[in-house]
């Protein structure tokens, strides 16, 4: 088919924070090559089951449907968040483009205003990810640290005038959603490290479609994707998924040859009793090799030990 006159048609998880970064990069595509985009909302496992997501099996759970269904042909496109993708490839699909992404740290929406540092001990925090869990009980500041799961407004609802003192999310959906007004601090990164490609967005499409290739290709960011190539492959490494207590942030930074990647990356008990961590500067040419030396520096640390006892 001829995609200069063919609507594409987009695969996306059907919640709220899904659909307005699908619609985002639709308008974008748009924008960009004047092909009309029409979204399909796709329940996945993840969305349909309260469990945790390392119950319903770890990495993956939020994107096998649509991947299913870009294989399959009823779709043309798909959007993921790309920290919910697994590391390894999925045959016949690329991810064509990865566009420039949010700020990806941490953020608070705490009661009355107050900062991480102002809760006082023994104040509830809530959040739904062992890498939050393991760095917030490793501040030592006394919190009970909370597992909750739901959508952006389900969480924060449980703040004011809930059940929690506070919960800590990515600061990227609060952006997308408009909600930054609820954001009492946004955490540096030196306090709680950000998830391996965190904020970022993956544009997916079957590999052997190079129209649509071409036309995703105009959305790619080529920083953000070292930057979440160094990240993801410190993760998979490390043999870890989005279960796993593993952080990792990379930035541009320029360096005295031009423009050079700072990975940091940290392993970390899930009782927040001990942690390793390290960090490396490279070429941006060298996004993998940065993140397949600083996990190995992580596993000579005993990396591998911190998440076996996180299992």
């Amino acid at each position: 088919m001829s995609v200069s006159t063919t609507t594409l048609r987009l695969g996306t998880r059907a919640s709220l924070l899904a659909t307005t970064q699908s619609r985002a990069v639709a308008d974008a595509l748009t924008a960009a090559t004047g092909v009309a985009v029409r979204l399909v909302p796709i329940s996945t496992e993840g969305d349909r089951s309260s469990a945790a997501i390392a119950q319903l099996g770890g990495t993956g759970v939020f994107v096998a449907a649509i991947r299913r269904a870009l294989l399959e042909g009823s779709v043309d496109v798909a959007v993921h968040s790309y920290k919910d993708l697994p590391t390894l490839p999925e045959p016949g699909l690329s991810v064509a483009a990865v566009p420039p992404r949010e700020d990806p740290r941490d953020a608070l929406v705490a009661r009355d205003g107050l900062t991480l540092g102002e809760l006082p001990p023994g104040s509830r925090v809530g959040t739904g990810a062992p890498r939050r869990v393991a760095q917030l009980r490793a501040l030592g500041l006394g919190l009970e640290v909370v597992p909750i799961r739901g959508n952006v407004d389900t969480r924060v609802s449980r703040v004011v005038p809930g059940d929690l003192d506070a919960v800590v999310l990515a600061r990227a959906g609060l952006t997308r959603l408009g909600r930054l007004d609820a954001v009492t601090e946004t955490l540096d990164p030196l306090q709680v490290l950000p998830a391996p490609a965190q904020g970022a967005l993956a544009v997916e499409c079957r590999s052997g479609d190079e129209g649509t290739r071409a036309l995703l290709a105009t959305l790619d960011d080529p920083g953000t994707r070292a930057c979440v190539l160094a990240e993801r492959t410190a993760l998979a490494t490390l043999e870890a998924g989005c279960s796993a207590p593993v952080a990792a942030y990379a930035e541009l930074a320029e360096g005295e040859d031009g423009p050079e990647l700072y990975l940091r990356a940290s392993v970390t008990a899930l009782d927040g009793s001990d942690a390793v961590r390290a960090s490396l500067t490279g070429p941006i040419e060298a996004a993998e090799r940065l993140g397949r030396d600083i996990a190995a520096d992580l596993l000579d640390r005993g990396a591998a030990e911190l998440m076996a006892a996180g299992r």
